[in-house]
């Protein structure tokens, strides 16, 4: 029985949330580059001194969940009773705990007069950390060497002293050191506000009762979420989807097969059945494959409940050796979002038919992954990325949201301003794909459109798509959303179709056109009100009247 008073636990609570979103601001108001400062694509979070998650911020639940693995790896490398205050700790290996390269990991441990209580963490996607393509997501990587700089457990900072050598490696291996260096300084400076704000409040509290809360509040997620899923009818459920290709093998789809099973309170994942690991970057190591599975218990269980490391001890995970989800190394793993959001949606989808009520159906899924890179006139390197969402899957509560990020990811596009800025590109078109929504009862949500144009030099592209061949799936006799697909205008008039995944260099006069595919719709379309078709039209959502409404 809990001897905190109920007022302090809550109040203690509620700090640790503030504290989490004080970094997280920080980290983005910080960074340099503009997929962090304007696409978002960077979390931070506080963990207990046996790395479980305290509280988060409101960012990437890829990377909040991936953080959990990264801290393990940490503290067994660098146990927490050998470090000092002001210790930084950094890595970003996915075979050791980490998610792709370009996601680089910062930890600090927190003290209190000496007494470690807390641990303080930041994940920042960095727009380039070396390989053989700008931006370091190459589709067509075949290991993970030609992905960029793969960095075990490491101090950054010991007893004061920055770690020179690894910041003099970095600095030498990325095509943007500055830029790179911005960014680690904002994950620094995330990790000591967070620091600080935390010794506030044990110099407030004392540390007995501080360490006292952090166990009570993770004890007590945990029985809400076992609460939860005892609302779900125990069984085994499964579901299988498909991503297009790896990359390599354009003709090849890559079969995802989650059983997800149900009993008493726990929920196990297996993933029997799941492709092999494939020779392109698709693969996801386990760290990622979990994050899926941890973003999809929080999504069927009780909103109410305060999301820590306690939600996630009911969770238990299969993972065949050699598969896409637990590849062996070196295999390539740098394009894993898109195979995270398809696990996400399987083990959604395998529940929907036992939980229409509260799961939608699919998402268009995709989170389009656009890295240009190339040089300016004046002869300095850009590399610049751009992160394009498609629909949500349509519900018995309405219709999905359109262009909105699904599936344990979190971001935002960048600003035409902000990448017509930094890089020689004109964006001529961006807007919603009419008629891209599956029809139902409830349409689906919308896909977008979004032309750009090389305006000088060349530029190399890589376009990591994703449901051009396999359309979100609609529910309760919903229809379908549309697939994504992709072109490339050349200045000389010719048209060249892309594939979901491609490396290629367009030059002045060349445009790239784009669609993000759309979700799923939810109940059968001849339901649809009149009103609602009305208004679908007037607002050019759809282009034509949907047969039978």
């Amino acid at each position: 029985m809990s001897t905190i008073d109920p007022v302090t636990l809550e109040v203690l609570r509620n700090k640790l949330d503030g504290i989490s979103n004080e970094m997280q601001s920080t980290l983005l108001r910080s960074s340099f580059s503009p997929i962090v400062k304007e696409g978002l694509d960077a979390s931070a979070c506080l963990f207990s001194i046996a790395g479980e998650t305290l509280s988060q911020s409101i960012s990437i639940p890829i990377h909040l969940a991936t953080l959990i693995p990264v801290i393990e790896a940490l503290l067994a490398a660098f146990p927490l009773d050998t470090l000092v205050p002001g210790d930084l700790l950094v890595m970003n290996d996915p075979y050791m705990g980490g998610t792709h390269l370009p996601d680089i990991a910062v930890a600090m441990p927190i003290m209190h007069q000496g007494q470690a209580i807390a641990i303080a963490a930041a994940m920042t996607h960095h727009q380039d950390v070396g390989g053989m393509a700008p931006g370091s997501v190459p589709t067509n990587a075949t290991e993970i060497f030609q992905e960029g700089v793969r960095i075990p457990p490491l101090k950054l900072r010991s007893d004061g002293v920055m770690n020179e050598t690894f910041i003099a490696m970095m600095r030498q291996n990325v095509r943007m050191p500055d830029a790179f260096m911005g960014d680690l300084n904002a994950q620094i400076a995330a990790c000591t506000v967070g620091g600080r704000r935390l010794d506030e409040v044990a110099g407030k509290y004392g540390p007995t009762l501080l360490l006292a809360a952090f166990d009570e509040l993770l004890d007590r997620s945990e029985q809400m979420t076992r609460t939860s899923l005892r609302g779900i009818p125990d069984g085994a459920y499964s579901y299988t989807d498909y991503l297009d290709n790896d990359g390599i093998d354009l003709d090849t789809a890559i079969p995802i097969q989650v059983c997800v099973r149900v009993s008493d309170g726990e929920l196990t994942c297996s993933f029997e059945g799941t492709a092999a690991q494939v020779r392109g970057p698709f693969n996801c190591v386990p760290s990622g494959a979990t994050a899926a599975a941890l973003f999809a218990v929080r999504a069927i269980t009780d909103p109410e409940i305060p999301t820590n490391g306690g939600c996630f001890r009911p969770v238990s995970l299969h993972f065949p050796d050699g598969s896409l989800v637990n590849p062996n190394p070196p295999a390539p793993v740098n394009s894993r979002t898109a195979t995270i959001k398809r696990i996400t949606g399987c083990i959604l989808g395998a529940l929907k038919d036992v939980l229409p009520e509260r799961i939608p159906a699919d998402s268009g899924g995709e989170l389009l992954i656009l890295s240009f890179g190339g040089q300016r006139e004046d002869g300095s390197t850009f590399v610049v990325g751009d992160l394009i969402a498609s629909g949500s899957g349509a519900s018995n509560l309405g219709d999905g949201v359109d262009m909105i990020e699904t599936d344990a990811t979190n971001c935002m596009n960048l600003p035409i301003e902000a990448l017509e800025l930094d890089a020689p590109i004109r964006v001529h078109h961006f807007g919603l794909a009419p008629g891209s929504g599956g029809a139902g009862q409830y349409r689906g949500g919308l896909g977008c459109r979004r032309e750009y144009e090389i305006m000088a030099g060349q530029v190399t592209v890589t376009y990591r798509g994703e449901r051009h061949d396999h359309p979100a799936k609609g529910s309760q006799g919903g229809e379908a959303g549309s697939c994504a697909s992709a072109r490339i205008l050349r200045a000389n008039g010719m048209i060249e179709y892309i594939p979901s995944k491609q490396v290629t260099t367009l030059f002045a006069g060349d445009r790239l056109s784009v669609q993000t595919a759309g979700g799923g719709g939810f109940g059968r379309p001849v339901e649809r009100s009149a009103k609602d078709m009305a208004d679908d039209l007037a607002s050019g959502k759809v282009n034509r009247t949907i047969s039978g409404g």
